[in-house]
């Protein structure tokens, strides 16, 4: 009876994957992540005054950050559990479409690609404006290869947080461990800045975020050197030799991996300072700048991403001819 159970879960699993990579998110369509930021934002507003003390907020932080993952878990279990219980089909369904709603697979690749685009058929200022939909850094005194940076680094670093981990925690714990990854990864990207603000009430999700992206992390370089291997234009044993002589040269613990990972096998530099709400922050580069970057580098890193994600769904596939 068990495994009828793993199977249902590996065939909404597939089929969720399909869903992102066929329709992506729909742009004005619901979406659970903008309901885990509404409730992050509430928090936020409510629990980190001012007038609070350094270990006031720390600890505000923390309870918010529990908040946001129990609700998240609890939610999103007694959805599922619903489906399952009207009937197997819809609890498929559901899953699937959860499943779907985690990855981002083909919403990177079309907002990146709108980048090029921009580059392509408009101004400098037109890419500027695109690459700033998808990149937390200050965009407008970026030049044309800051732009393309910008974004190949984004593809690169969300290929972990966007695909390989939360495909990796769909795949443990079903849409719950799914949600509860993208409420930690949502909470950081809103709350998890060193800055006056956040510095203390955003540190424990900053931490959560670090500790569960460190495996995924270097599980996706790992898939995007075997990429680079077998994609035109990629050299996978540059990837390698960078991504280990690099990767922790990042100031982030985890996205060094990938990021390293693809620029070795595009044979360019990234990262290196950059501008976030006005604020320089210092970043050595990685990577060896064997060529100048251009505009074809953001589709070679999607490409890159693409084929990580379908060497990582194989093992998945293989296990449903074996149930």
């Amino acid at each position: 009876m068990q495994l009828i159970w793993i199977k249902y879960h590996l065939i909404a699993l597939l089929i969720g994957i399909l869903l992102d990579l066929i329709i992506g998110d729909p742009e004005h369509f619901p979406h659970p992540v903008r309901w885990m930021g509404r409730m992050i934002a509430d928090y936020e507003e409510r629990w980190n005054n001012e007038e609070l003390t350094d270990e006031e907020r720390y600890h505000r932080g923390r309870r918010m950050a529990g908040s946001v993952i129990l609700l998240t878990g609890v939610y999103c279990g007694i959805i599922l559990a619903a489906g399952y219980y009207i009937h197997p089909v819809a609890g498929i369904i559901i899953e699937a479409v959860i499943t779907a709603y985690m990855l981002a697979a083909r919403s990177l690749s079309k907002e990146s690609e709108m980048v090029r685009t921009a580059l392509e058929r408009g101004t400098l200022e037109d890419g500027r404006n695109a690459v700033a939909r998808i990149v937390g850094r200050d965009t407008a005194e970026l030049s044309e290869k800051g732009v393309i940076k910008a974004a190949v680094e984004t593809v690169a670093e969300n290929t972990s947080d966007g695909v390989i981990a939360p495909l990796l925690y769909l795949l443990i714990g079903g849409p719950v461990l799914g949600c509860i990854y993208k409420a930690v990864n949502t909470m950081d990207s809103m709350v998890g800045y060193k800055n006056e603000r956040y510095l203390w009430f955003g540190r424990a999700a900053a931490r959560l975020d670090d500790m569960a992206n460190y495996i995924p992390a270097r599980l996706t370089a790992g898939l995007l050197i075997l990429s680079a291997y077998i994609l035109p234009g990629c050299s996978g044993r540059k990837a390698a030799k960078i991504c280990r002589r690099d990767a922790k040269k990042s100031t982030s613990p985890n996205s060094g991996h990938p990021e390293a990972a693809v620029a070795g096998a595009l044979g360019v530099e990234l990262l290196g300072n950059a501008s976030y709400h006005g604020i320089p922050v210092y970043k050595p580069t990685i990577g060896e700048p064997l060529r100048e970057i251009e505009r074809e580098d953001i589709s070679r890193a999607n490409r890159m991403m693409f084929t990580a994600e379908g060497i990582a769904i194989l093992p998945i596939i293989t296990a449903l001819f074996f149930l």
